[in-house]
């Protein structure tokens, strides 16, 4: 497994280390067996230019998911190659904190969860699939916290 951590924002200073550690327990609780994964902290100004650039919305938002996976290999199965980069934008991170009564710190687990999800083929466009795939991260989410103090994620 490799987790590679680019910190691009300097809203808030990460413990890069424990939020590696997070990201492959994550990947061990979901039985993957192989994994490539980047985690990109972004500030939302660039966030916003990632957006517009390969989604086409406008501003920034919380994650973005790129899969990497050769396209015979995307399926939600385990055993599945996860090649994937995940964009997450700390400005939201924390403005979503505030709103939801939670830490910015679980936002950002959360947004690890959310996105490894996706890569694993997990879909939240429809209401029906998006309940499914909440309840998978609030699971996720609550697992990890167990293990890891997510508070620790800030330096």
């Amino acid at each position: 497994m490799t987790v590679v951590i680019a910190n691009r924002q300097h809203r808030k200073k990460i413990n890069a280390r424990l939020l590696r550690q997070i990201a492959t327990a994550l990947l061990a609780e979901l039985e993957i067996a192989e994994a490539e994964l980047g985690l990109r902290l972004v500030a939302a100004t660039e966030m916003a230019r990632v957006n517009g650039t390969f989604l086409n919305h406008a501003g920034s938002t919380d994650v973005i998911t790129f899969d990497h996976s050769k396209p015979e290999t995307r399926n939600p199965k385990p055993e599945t190659v996860l090649h994937g980069e995940l964009f997450i934008c700390l400005d939201d991170a924390i403005a979503q904190a505030r709103e939801f009564r939670t830490t910015w710190q679980s936002e950002v687990v959360r947004y690890v969860i959310h996105g490894v999800l996706h890569l694993l083929g997990h879909d939240d466009h429809a209401a029906t699939a998006r309940r499914k795939m909440k309840r998978e991260e609030n699971r996720l989410l609550r697992r990890l916290a167990k293990e890891f103090p997510l508070a620790r994620l800030a330096r």
